[in-house]
């Protein structure tokens, strides 16, 4: 990959993973309720799932995605419902103060690679990607000694500022008022976004 190339990939990199989503809003959310350094484990699984989809992409499972729109469509409806009500449980939850015991880090790591994962944005991104900075005449294995680094670091660099924003955010809070606000806020996020994929999933009326 040339300088030229990777510099554009990096800008595309930075424009997909700062634009916020489902994987910021969780990292905000857990900044809030667990403080940056145990909310860092939802960090590691979303470079998890960054690492797994670069790696599948490179073996071409994103050609395969692309070759079958009932599995995609698929993906979206499981993500769209998984959105919807994890933005309902937190709009409700929103009602009940923060607790003070901590979660345990295997269940924040769990939820927020199932976020990621199943997230449709992430394919689309993984597979715009590869279609547009990926050079067919270069080794894919060659370029993934680049692209690898280069999207991992910057996702790191992302959603960890999303993380310190958040608990930034919960120790500003005032109040159970001000903080039950802000949750909402949060919980209305998820539900948008399952919305919107759920309706980019449905089939356009004539």
């Amino acid at each position: 990959m040339s300088f030229q190339g990777w510099t554009i990939f990096a800008l595309f990199w930075v424009v997909f993973v700062t634009s916020p989503g489902p994987n910021a809003v969780n990292c905000i959310q857990n900044g809030m309720r667990l403080g940056f350094v145990r909310a860092l484990w939802g960090v590691a699984a979303i470079l998890t799932q960054s690492l797994l989809f670069l790696s599948l992409s490179a073996v071409g499972v994103t050609a395969l995605l692309t070759t079958s729109p009932t599995g995609f469509l698929v993906a979206k409806i499981i993500g769209a419902g998984f959105l919807i009500w994890m933005g309902v449980r937190g709009w409700i939850a929103a009602e009940t103060p923060f607790r003070a015991t901590e979660a345990p880090a295997g269940q924040i790591y769990l939820r927020a690679l199932a976020i990621a994962t199943i997230n449709p944005k992430s394919v689309a991104g993984y597979l715009a990607a590869f279609t547009q900075f990926v050079q067919p005449d270069v080794p894919v294995m060659t370029q993934m000694w680049v692209i690898v680094p280069t999207a991992l670091s910057i996702t790191a660099a992302s959603y960890c500022t999303y993380t310190a924003l958040g608990a930034a955010l919960g120790r500003a809070a005032l109040g159970a008022v001000g903080n039950r606000v802000v949750r909402r806020i949060m919980a209305g996020c998820f539900i948008i976004y399952g919305l919107l994929l759920g309706a980019s999933a449905l089939p356009l009326g004539r």
